[in-house]
């Protein structure tokens, strides 16, 4: 018997990786050239799975649209989540229509298939109404750590505040049909309901065994506007770039047009209908995504460069990450490097990132953005402007 069912929880409105979500929802933004949730499908269809259930909420079209019934051949049924209350709520939105062992994933972590293969083989074969990936990380603190006492779970610990957590909850679980029942009978916190909360409920209950399995593989996940720079990398690094490989980690589409002139410097993955001209270069780790243009003369390097963008000739592109229908005129300047990015209310500092151009932004010619800039959708910005801090959605900044 194998395990022929997942769940994608795919509602997420990702605050963190605004202004990138302001028109789509988080498991939807770029890592490389595809969204994260192709690669999340990817990992579970090549694991086995036959039967996709997605919870959408937040800009849920955008997923629906995208994909329509059916991802490589394996059907997806879609559920809504109305409101945002926790990713166990989510994952009660399939309550009734699963009657079998089933994954459950998050549409924002990208995880190498054989997680997803370990977490399913280890399910089946034991007796635990629930079963977890574990790996080996650094950034346990900043996700979620785990205590294991041999395969058994005895602690989570949600963003830990202090002490030496190594091993981290890389969010790819295996559930007994009966767990939906113990996840609506979980007190809610604030009237949300997390599924680590339940989980955690169901280790402190000698009633029920959470097991865990330490797994190797590939695994990111997409918090923070830069952490797309590092999932591309690692895509990259992984091969998983759906073109045609034209020299060793030269991705073109088709229907690329790629100037002799210009130099691709590997990693770097052209999309279809692209058009890159005389003398421009474009990579290491560059990402063009569908319809993308990068004029004569300009360097695009380090970033991820969403669909109808167009980069002026002679701009300087380093360390970026651009929505959909972003223009940047020519000789216009993101220099990249360290800088202190500010989040919402937080400040976050040494992070490696040029700038976040969201969607649709108009910068004309000579503009320089200071590293750590994030400019919102619709935004405009006038000839020669430096940049120095966030500029607001919709706002029209000039000399």
């Amino acid at each position: 018997m194998n395990l022929r069912t997942a769940v994608v929880l795919a509602g997420g409105e990702g605050e963190r990786l605004r202004p990138l979500t302001r028109n789509r929802p988080k498991p939807m933004l770029p890592a490389g050239n595809r969204p994260i949730l192709e690669y999340v499908f990817d990992s579970l269809i090549d694991s086995g799975i036959e039967q996709l259930h997605v919870v959408v909420g937040y800009r849920g079209t955008r997923v629906q649209d995208h994909f329509g019934p059916t991802y490589r051949g394996v059907p997806l049924k879609y559920h809504r989540q109305d409101k945002q209350l926790g990713s166990g709520h989510a994952l009660l939105q399939v309550r009734g229509a699963i009657d079998e062992p089933f994954l459950a994933v998050n549409g924002d972590q990208i995880a190498d298939p054989s997680i997803v293969a370990d977490v399913a083989a280890a399910h089946l074969e034991g007796d635990a109404i629930a079963t977890l990936s574990v790996v080996e990380s650094r950034e346990a603190s900043r996700y979620g750590s785990v205590r294991l006492d041999g395969e058994e779970i005895v602690e989570l610990v949600e963003r830990p505040k202090s002490g030496d957590h190594r091993l981290l909850n890389a969010g790819v679980y295996g559930f007994d049909p009966a767990f939906l029942e113990e996840l609506e009978a979980t007190p809610r916190e604030d009237g949300s309901l997390p599924l680590p909360a339940a989980v955690s409920r169901l280790v402190a209950d000698e009633d029920h065994r959470v097991r865990g399995v330490v797994t190797e593989g590939f695994w990111t996940d997409a918090t923070y506007p830069w952490d797309l720079l590092t999932a591309a990398r690692q895509v990259f690094d992984m091969g998983w770039v759906e073109l045609p490989e034209r020299e060793p980690d030269v991705w073109i589409a088709d229907s690329a047009t790629v100037h002799p002139d210009a130099t691709l410097q590997p990693p770097v993955a052209v999309s279809a209908d692209c058009e890159i001209g005389a003398g421009a270069v474009v990579g290491p780790i560059a990402a063009l995504g569908t319809n993308a243009t990068v004029d004569a003369n300009a360097v695009v390097r380090d970033s991820v460069v969403g669909d109808d963008s167009r980069i002026g000739a002679n701009a300087t592109v380093v360390d970026a990450v651009f929505g959909q229908d972003v223009r940047l005129g020519s000789g216009s300047v993101v220099p990249g490097g360290e800088a202190d990015v500010r989040v919402n209310d937080r400040i976050h500092c040494g992070e490696r990132l040029g700038a976040v151009l969201a969607d649709r932004v108009d910068a004309e010619a000579g503009v320089v953005f200071s590293p750590g800039v994030l400019v919102g959708p619709n935004a405009s910005i006038e000839v020669g402007v430096r940049l120095v801090r966030n500029v607001s959605a919709g706002a029209e900044v000039t000399r």
